[in-house]
């Protein structure tokens, strides 16, 4: 019987062998050999089959045979079989706004005390002077959803500007450099302060509202910045990487490695972000307000936004009265791609939206497009400043914006009385037009071309 079973065995596998391919014939007569069938041998480190074993001894992986061994049954590999490769489980989504807040301007104080006996709670406060108003953070009342909340809130403030605290993040991305200088301003011609025109050289405060910034790094030696932390002190301070960067590249320090595009110049920057969880630094609607809001007081005409997030009333309404004061906000693109939704406040009409290229004035590959893009700057491989000391190449939307930026600084030292429609106008007349002729929603007018920014009526 056992010997009935073994040649039924090896009939099956002779059989499987021959139709894979896996009969060799021998000389003298017929001789079936199953040619995985053989001493198996481990493979050594050397990768030869013969002398010393390696002294891994392998695992077993299912429908493999070993691995880490020779596979015993090469055939197999002849037919088709499902993969045994597990795919890495996609990182989950970050969210898009606070789960239990609502934002609103204009409630008077007894819409508050009906939020307040409909189980709303009052968490912060504070006042918009821009608007001449106070914005009030609401937590909404337990097992309720945030749509449900907002709608009645609204119904009880029908005046009053309501929307979620949406959540707002660095544009960022990592990237190496091929080269030891990954100086990007040269693609632009971007004037060295040695050579910038005496026209160039008046005082132009820029405000900023990113992360944590690292005063002691070797990049601001020298600079005038203030660095004030806005967001809750209850929560993480958010990390530095990003905004330590942006910093550097708008006024790094001429005589360090990372030399800005305005070496030494005016910053308040803003630290309006908390860190959330690993690696997710993120700005509430909340703060971001009060961050525009405390810049205009201190009479700041041009901010920096190198942040992203989804469109919210409140944040609008604060863009657009900032326009109406003649302050120019510039904010990246976005890195979300070709085919995503327009981010914000990049997105508005009153923000100039800048897109990132490649030393190759390549769109970056990952870049926001649409027809709000109004210009594009280096933005692939910009040398700046790391988060604690040194330097390395960056990539994002978020480091082409200061380009634009550092160029409206430059066009407002020379001519003071500019504003935002005739900065557009000068920034227009001063690009190299890419792709399709005139605006397009890859480059927006084209790539900032630094050569002549200081000259007048350019």
């Amino acid at each position: 019987m056992v010997t009935t079973l073994k040649e039924i065995l090896v009939m099956s596998l002779t059989a499987i062998a021959f139709v894979a391919g896996d009969i060799m014939v021998s000389g003298s007569g017929t001789k079936l050999e199953i040619l995985g069938a053989k001493t198996a041998l481990a493979d050594d480190d050397d990768g030869d089959d013969g002398g010393s074993r390696s002294r891994r001894s392998g695992s077993y992986r299912s429908g493999a045979g070993w691995n880490g061994g020779r596979n015993l049954f090469p055939f197999r590999g002849f037919f088709p079989r499902r993969s045994s490769a597990r795919r890495a489980p996609a990182a989950p989504a970050v969210p898009t706004r606070a789960p239990d807040e609502i934002l609103g301007f204009g409630f008077s104080a007894a819409q508050l005390t009906q939020l307040a006996e409909a189980r709303f709670e009052v968490v912060d406060r504070g006042t918009v002077t821009m608007l001449d108003s106070e914005i009030v953070k609401l937590r909404i009342p337990a097992r309720m959803t945030l749509d449900a909340a907002r709608a009645r809130a609204q119904t009880l403030a029908p005046e009053a500007s309501i929307d979620f605290n949406h959540y707002f993040r660095p544009e960022r991305a990592a990237e190496h450099c091929a080269q030891g200088d990954c100086l990007a301003r040269s693609v632009i011609g971007w004037p060295s302060a040695d050579d910038r025109p005496s026209a160039c050289s008046g005082a132009v405060t820029i405000g900023l509202v990113d992360t944590a910034i690292n005063p002691e790094h070797d990049a601001f030696e020298g600079s005038d910045i203030e660095i004030i932390r806005l967001a809750d002190e209850r929560f993480p301070q958010s990390g530095k990487q990003h905004g330590t960067a942006i910093a550097a590249l708008l006024v790094g320090s001429a005589t360090s490695r990372t030399p800005g595009l305005i070496p030494g110049g005016d910053l308040i920057a803003v630290d309006a972000f908390h860190r959330a969880t690993r690696q997710d630094d993120r700005s509430g609607a909340f703060d971001l307000v009060r961050a525009l809001d405390l810049l205009a007081e201190r009479r700041v005409q041009l901010i920096n936004l190198s942040l992203a997030g989804p469109p919210n009333r409140l944040l609008e309404q604060v863009v657009k009265k900032a326009g109406e004061r003649g302050i120019i906000l510039v904010a990246a693109a976005g890195n979300g791609g070709p085919r995503a939704e327009p981010v914000y406040p990049a997105a508005y009409e009153d923000v100039i939206a800048v897109t990132a290229t490649d030393k190759s004035k390549r769109p970056y590959r990952r870049a926001g497009r649409g027809d709000h893009i109004d210009f594009a700057a280096p933005g692939v491989a910009v040398w700046t400043a790391a988060s604690i000391s040194g330097a390395r190449p960056k990539t994002g939307t978020s480091f082409a914006a200061p380009f634009v930026t550092a160029a409206v600084a430059l066009m407002k030292a020379s001519e003071p009385a500019l504003g935002p429609a005739p900065i557009r106008e000068k920034l227009a007349g001063n690009v190299e037009d890419l792709g399709d002729p005139g605006k397009d929603p890859v480059f927006g007018w084209g790539l900032l071309n630094a050569r002549s920014l200081c000259e007048k009526g350019s």
